[in-house]
C-alpha cells in the first residue's frame, strides 16, 4: 500500500531573504567584535565604561520584543482591537528604545579618556580629544551600523502601525507582519550580544 508524499512546507521568498540578510549581519557584527577584541589588547586603547541608561533601553527592547509577539497572536486570532493596541505599544517601545540608545552611546563617546598605554592606566581631561584612537574606531563603526538596524527596525514597525489602522482588514495574511516581528527580535538578540560584549570588555 503506497503512501501519499509528504509535502514539504516551502519558506516564503520574502522570509528567505530576510534570514539571508540577518546572517550577513550577524556575522559583520561578530566580525566588528573579533576585530574590537583583538585591537582591544595593543597598546593606546580607550577604556569605555558602559552608560547605566543602557539597561533601561535594553528593558524596553525586550518588552517591544513580547508585545509583537503578543500582536502577532492577536492579529492571527482576529482580535483586531488587540492587536492595533499591541502595535501601538511595541512602537512606542521601539522609538522609546531608538532614543535611548542614541543618548547612550553619545554618553559613551564623551566620557573622560581613560586610555591604556603599553599597560599604563592614563585619564585625560574631557575636553581632550585622543586623536585617531582606533578604540574610536571601532566604537563609531559598530554604533552606526546597530543605529541604522535600529532605524530599519522603527521604520518598519511604523509601516505596520499605520496599515493596523490605515483600513479595515479584508485578508488575515500575517505574512508581512511575521517578517517584521522576526527582524525585530533579530535586533532585539543584536543588542543583547552588543550589551553582554560591552559589559565584558569595558
Amino acid at each position: 500500500m503506497s503512501s501519499a508524499p509528504v509535502q514539504r512546507k516551502k519558506i516564503h521568498p520574502q522570509k528567505f531573504v530576510l534570514w539571508i540578510a540577518m546572517g550577513s549581519i550577524a556575522m559583520m557584527f561578530a566580525g566588528f567584535t573579533s576585530g574590537y577584541m583583538v585591537r582591544k589588547g595593543q597598546d593606546n586603547w580607550r577604556i569605555f565604561h558602559l552608560p547605566a541608561i543602557f539597561w533601561a533601553s535594553t528593558v524596553c527592547i525586550l518588552l517591544s520584543s513580547i508585545t509583537i509577539a503578543l500582536g502577532l497572536r492577536a492579529f492571527k486570532q482576529r482580535q483586531m482591537p488587540k492587536y492595533r493596541a499591541l502595535i501601538s505599544t511595541t512602537l512606542i517601545l521601539g522609538i522609546l528604545f531608538a532614543v535611548l540608545q542614541a543618548i547612550g552611546f553619545y554618553q559613551l563617546y564623551h566620557q573622560p579618556q581613560i586610555v591604556n598605554i603599553s599597560g599604563v592606566i592614563e585619564q585625560t581631561a574631557k575636553t581632550v580629544r585622543v586623536d585617531g584612537n582606533p578604540s574610536e574606531s571601532f566604537l563609531f563603526i559598530i554604533t552606526g551600523m546597530h543605529l541604522l538596524h535600529i532605524l530599519g527596525g522603527v521604520i518598519a514597525l511604523l509601516i505596520v502601525f499605520f496599515r493596523a489602522f490605515r483600513v479595515r482588514v479584508k485578508v488575515y495574511n500575517a505574512t508581512g507582519l511575521e517578517i517584521v516581528a522576526t527582524y525585530w527580535h533579530f535586533v532585539d538578540i543584536l543588542w543583547i550580544y552588543l550589551f553582554v560584549f560591552f559589559l565584558v570588555n569595558q
